[in-house]
């Protein structure tokens, strides 16, 4: 891609998330985050209406009266975006790929935490690492990780959700909020995911296309597998055929929903027909609650 229409590309997505993060997600972001990150304050006198879980009992022993901790919310919050940039996040049957709503739910996202005064990183990955930006403020930073986003070429082809979620355990020490975009067509990530969620805020973005649910019943089918670049003919024709392909997604569907419950992590799916705005408002103010 020439520079030229990276920059019309980059300036496009910035003139419609910017917006988008300013005039809904900016208070929906901050009420759904900002309270989750608390800091040590002091400890002070028990008084009454007090959560009795923050009572601090050495002190207490020690001062023979009742003393409390006093948490504060942090105010400034680190924000991780790991995006899934291998072969298969480029597929699309509708209007946009799964990469390029990616490119726009992460610009969203990074627009608001910007908006809210935080650092924001991101970590490309396929089946290996392919680029890691460290959290910083400002837009100029934000601007990077869109045109990163968009122009992006990974080395590898495959999907390795537990490695890039162990790189960002042993990468990001202080507690963040962790964004995963991917389309998660993948297992064997729940143990990583079960030491990220107790470390971090763990949010799984799942992005699918309607066209992967299901395989359309329409003859003789030339596929490609988009990260093993292996071709093969499919009998859509076939009941078991599309049964055994429908089986197959569901698999990783379920997969993904019990995973994510099994170790408390957030979750929201969204489809590349649907709304990106309403699911992920719905999704804040569901976590505001």
């Amino acid at each position: 891609m020439d520079t030229t229409e990276l920059l019309k590309k980059v300036r496009k997505i910035e003139i419609k998330t910017k917006g988008l993060s300013k005039q809904i997600f900016s208070g929906e972001y901050h009420s759904a985050f900002k309270g989750r990150g608390m800091s040590f304050s002091e400890v002070r006198d028990y008084q009454y209406g007090d959560d009795v879980r923050n009572i601090d009992w050495n002190v207490t022993a020690r001062t023979g009266s009742p003393h409390v901790k006093v948490f504060e919310e942090e105010r400034e919050l680190t924000v991780m975006l790991l995006i899934d940039v291998s072969k298969s996040s480029f597929f699309g049957s509708v209007k946009q790929t799964k990469n390029e709503i990616n490119a726009e739910i992460a610009a969203v996202l990074a627009f608001s935490a910007l908006n809210n005064n935080d650092k924001v990183g991101v970590l490309f990955f396929s089946n290996k690492i392919e680029k890691y930006l460290p959290p910083k403020k400002g837009k100029q930073h934000v601007l990077r990780i869109i045109r990163e986003l968009i122009n992006l070429e990974p080395e590898n082809n495959g999907t390795n959700i537990g490695m890039a979620l162990e790189y960002l355990n042993n990468l990001i020490k202080k507690r963040c909020i962790c964004f995963v975009l991917s389309d998660f067509l993948t297992k064997d990530y729940e143990a990583p995911l079960k030491i990220a969620k107790r470390r971090h805020d763990v949010v799984g973005i799942h992005i699918i296309d309607p066209r992967e649910e299901a395989i359309p019943n329409v003859g003789l089918i030339r596929a490609v597998d988009s990260e093993t670049g292996d071709t093969r003919w499919i009998d859509s024709n076939s009941k078991s055929v599309r049964e055994n392909y429908s089986n197959w997604f569901n698999s990783h569907m379920s997969y993904f929903k019990n995973t994510f419950l099994k170790t408390g992590a957030d979750s929201v799916t969204i489809r590349t027909n649907e709304s990106y705005v309403n699911k992920l408002l719905e999704f804040f103010k569901r976590r505001s609650k």
